[in-house]
């Protein structure tokens, strides 16, 4: 009768291991997730203040490489009277090693090329460089290599493209983005 009782107690031992490993997992999820979900508040928050500066630093040194902080910061000082940030709602972010993704949608006051209210659904991504969460978004070739190197994240979370949307009559009405015709159309 002792060997049943030995079984049992190996069983539980091997219960509350699986249990610690897997409590110790989900916190380190819950601990990215969070980081996740913190740097896009703080990417957020510089681009509201327009500290473009420390945005670059925020980058993938890949987009680093290709554009210089002079440019980054100048292109972000020309569209700074075109709208005023507000706030933004950030979803759950989801993490795979390196490779993060996160819905968020940011609310602005458009002041130019019209007056209204609007908002920007976009898919964020982020990647771990230096033990830190760099914002890809907008950085196309960027995340295609990440995601052509993490081929299941990329079938779970494929890239969606950003909606943009204007409040007319108390109704979002969403905006075409994209590239805009040109004179050359016959």
């Amino acid at each position: 009768m002792k060997t049943p009782m030995k079984s049992k107690l190996i069983i539980f031992a091997l219960l509350l291991l699986a249990c610690a490993v897997t409590g110790g997992a989900v916190s380190a999820a819950a601990s990215d997730e969070a980081e996740v979900r913190s740097s896009v508040q703080r990417i957020f928050d510089q681009l509201k203040a327009g500290q473009y500066e420390g945005l670059y630093d925020s980058l993938p040194s890949s987009t680093r490489s290709r554009v210089t902080r002079d440019r980054f910061v100048k292109g972000l000082q020309g569209s700074r009277n075109m709208y005023q940030l507000e706030r933004i709602e950030i979803g759950q972010p989801r993490v795979s090693g390196d490779l993060a993704v996160v819905d968020t949608t940011m609310y602005a006051h458009i002041q130019q090329p019209f007056n209204a209210d609007g908002k920007l659904v976009v898919q964020q991504y982020l990647v771990r460089e230096d033990g830190s969460w760099r914002v890809a978004t907008g950085d196309r070739a960027t995340i295609d290599r990440f995601l052509k190197s993490n081929p299941g994240f990329a079938r779970k979370f494929p890239i969606r493209r950003t909606r943009a949307f204007v409040q007319q009559n108390g109704q979002w009405v969403e905006i075409p983005l994209g590239k805009r015709p040109t004179g050359n159309s016959r």
